[in-house]
């Protein structure tokens, strides 16, 4: 049996939001500023009123408490088609906690979960949150274009900076740990992430071993003006690492 293809024109979160809108709902659930109501009206002036009256609840608000418009399902559904997908997932509070959701739905602790190696550092935090182990793939760097192309089946060498997974960013990252100047932290075991703001890819992972060209590149772009904001020390002229087994009485 042939199904119709879905009327794309539609937009069902677009279209409930003006319903609700139109039928002048008044709000017995968050957020707490009712619609504006409760706003102050200094953040008003100065961000309007549009702010507050499209942030509704999807339930008891783009729909009802029991769901039974399928707003939500409707619209995942137009999206999941759009891409060619099975199903596709709505998630707010932006995309970090998306990608620990999906992490979280299919690795857990000391499972292995496959990842390019130029993810963002939210992958990373979602690492030490659920424990899994990482088997990282190197993507494939396009010399004409200038960019990173995502993994394939043909993986390509690591690069100088490419670093060793000893340990599980986890351990790593709740271990015991010290500070030490750069300068000695080449061979010892990262217990931070390093990541270089933007593009929020981490040159350096909990549980990789230091490497000095990570090092030396780090230390040289904060002194050109990079940005390394998750680290305990974002000048870089020191490093968290695990404290070494024989140090650790």
């Amino acid at each position: 049996m042939d199904h119709a293809s879905p009327d794309h024109s539609c937009a069902p979160v677009l279209d409930a939001l003006v319903a609700y809108h139109e039928t002048g709902q008044v709000p017995f659930t968050p957020p707490g500023h009712k619609q504006g109501r409760g706003a102050d009206p200094r953040v008003r002036e100065a961000l309007g009123d549009a702010v507050f009256t499209s942030d509704v609840l999807a339930t008891s608000g783009l729909d009802d408490r029991s769901s039974s418009h399928h707003v939500l399902e409707r619209a995942q559904a137009l999206m999941a088609d759009a891409v060619g997908a099975e199903h596709t997932f709505f998630s707010t509070c932006g995309s970090s906690l998306s990608v620990k959701a999906a992490m979280l739905a299919v690795a857990g602790p000391h499972q292995e979960l496959i990842i390019g190696r130029d993810a963002h550092k939210s992958v990373v935090s979602g690492l030490v949150l659920a424990g899994i182990r990482p088997v990282w793939v190197d993507p494939q760097w396009d010399p004409d274009l200038h960019l990173a192309h995502p993994p394939s089946a043909e993986v390509p060498d690591p690069v100088e900076l490419r670093l060793e997974q000893v340990m599980l960013p986890r351990d790593a990252f709740f271990g015991r740990t010290e500070l030490v100047p750069w300068e000695k932290a080449a061979g010892r075991v990262a217990a931070e992430m390093l990541t270089p703001y933007p593009p929020g890819i981490p040159a350096a992972v909990p549980g990789e071993r230091l490497g000095t060209e990570v090092l030396q590149y780090l230390r040289t772009g904060v002194e050109a003006g990079m940005v390394v904001p998750d680290a305990a020390d974002p000048g870089v002229k020191s490093v968290k690492v695990v404290v070494r087994p024989t140090e650790d009485r």
